[in-house]
């Protein structure tokens, strides 16, 4: 969809409900993300037209950083009332203290109640002018290919509704020409006057120098952003390729990482990034971790932290797993003959399946304590092997290095029985016709 300045104002139902009726299907439910603002109210009433075709209803965040807050959502409810409107405000608690700044903490919070919201699309207000804004922002930042695309028309939210902007191709002057001529009312919020936004200061100071320079400046940069759209797009295909013989089962493999052209392999690592919802690292981590993956030899350990995530290699590979605490010293579990145990400071669940004449031979009741590794264990799980130290058998085992003190260790009689991924000590091993049990070893998901 594309409204050009020729575009008249009373063209702008028709425009949208032409947008909204290729991206939308009937029936489906509508939400508005209703701020109470010029953008929204407009698009409010502009969806207001198709609820035969889709039902509608709004959704108000009450963020509470405005002494004027409680009144927008008074507005927002007389308004939607008047309308015959659904509405449901949804009040949050923004941190003003938050180390991403106040406007990210306030986005974060906003994302989180458009998620939950019980709709199929959620309609944003967001128009050219503000996409325009978007890729200058972006630019300013030095953002890449991804960045530069600014907002996309139409996304998935993770875990919610699609995000639909029908009023993208629209420049703000034809939604207020539109507002102007219907005599709609809306509310002003007194922040957008406030030059320490970056936003605003743009708006104020910068691009009325723009408008003079390049008076096409919106939809010049709006075109940009549908190129570096088309970019992306390119780029996420090309890394779905290499992704194929790259990535298996979450697991990246820096052989083939390092095989790859540099640009190439930068564009797989951020596909990599990308697939455990991290926020994108800046272009020095980037290429640290490129330079630090493909120049990894066999036995390197690499730890590198990303938020709450951690990126390990080892044995040729990496992994994005969640940091895990070390299990508190002593921890101990006794076994009681259940099917399973939950062992959460070791991260996951050891499940015993009664067997005859394999895996561990069955010990007396109470006799079997499961404990974190301690160090300076020794094993024999080949009965024509010397027993070794369980250090040696978790190297030569291939589990990764961070994985070895969350196993569980068996221990029977005050004798080390199991180690988890090793195998059964010799002189525990279920002799032909004993019972036994074979046990597994369930980690949660990282």
């Amino acid at each position: 969809m594309a409204a050009t300045k020729t575009t008249p104002p009373e063209a702008l139902p028709e425009t949208v409900a032409r947008y909204c009726a290729a991206q939308v299907a009937p029936g489906a439910r509508i939400g508005v993300a209703l701020s109470g603002g010029m953008d929204s109210v407009v698009l409010l009433h502009l969806l207001a037209g198709m609820r035969d075709r889709n039902p509608l209803s709004a959704v108000h965040v009450h963020h509470g950083l405005s002494p004027h807050a409680s009144d927008w959502a008074c507005f927002c409810a007389r308004l939607c009332e008047r309308l015959d409107i659904p509405l449901h405000i949804q009040e949050v608690h923004v941190d003003r203290h938050d180390r991403h700044g106040l406007e990210a903490a306030a986005r974060s919070l906003r994302y989180e109640c458009f998620r939950r919201t019980p709709v199929d699309y959620l309609a944003l207000a967001h128009h050219r002018d503000d996409q325009a804004e978007t890729v200058l922002l972006q630019l300013l930042r030095g953002a890449g290919v991804q960045g530069l695309a600014a907002m996309p028309p139409l996304r998935r939210l993770e875990d919610g509704p699609m995000l639909l902007r029908p009023l993208l191709g629209i420049e703000r002057a034809r939604l207020r020409a539109w507002a102007e001529s219907r005599g709609l009312h809306w509310v002003e919020d007194e922040s957008n006057a406030d030059t320490r936004y970056t936003r605003n200061h743009l708006r104020q100071h910068v691009l009325p120098a723009i408008e003079a320079l390049a008076p096409a400046w919106r939809t010049t940069l709006a075109r940009t952003a549908s190129h570096m759209a088309d970019a992306t797009e390119l780029l996420e295909d090309l890394a779905n390729q290499d992704a194929a013989t790259a990535i298996h089962e979450r697991r990246l493999d820096c052989g083939a990482l390092a095989r790859l052209s540099a640009a190439r392999a930068r564009n797989l690592l951020r596909h990599f990034l990308a697939g455990h919802a991290l926020d994108m690292p800046d272009s020095a981590l980037l290429h640290e971790m490129y330079r630090q993956l493909v120049q990894a030899s066999h036995d390197t350990r690499l730890r590198i932290q990303l938020g709450t995530l951690v990126l390990h290699a080892s044995h040729g590979s990496a992994w994005l797993v969640r940091e895990q605490q070390m299990p508190p010293p002593g921890i101990c579990w006794r076994w009681h003959g259940e099917p399973e145990l939950e062992l959460p400071e070791l991260g996951g669940r050891l499940e015993f399946e009664m067997v005859t004449g394999a895996g561990m031979r069955l010990p007396n009741a109470d006799e079997m304590i499961i404990r974190a590794r301690i160090g300076g264990e020794n094993l024999q799980p080949y009965c024509r092997r010397p027993r070794r130290a369980v250090k040696k058998w978790l190297q030569e085992s291939g589990i990764p290095s961070w994985q070895r003190a969350h196993l569980p260790f068996v221990w029977c009689s005050d004798q080390l029985a199991h180690v988890v991924g090793i195998g059964t000590d010799c002189a525990w091993q279920a002799r032909p016709g004993e019972p036994g049990l074979l046990l597994h070893w369930r980690p949660g998901a990282d």
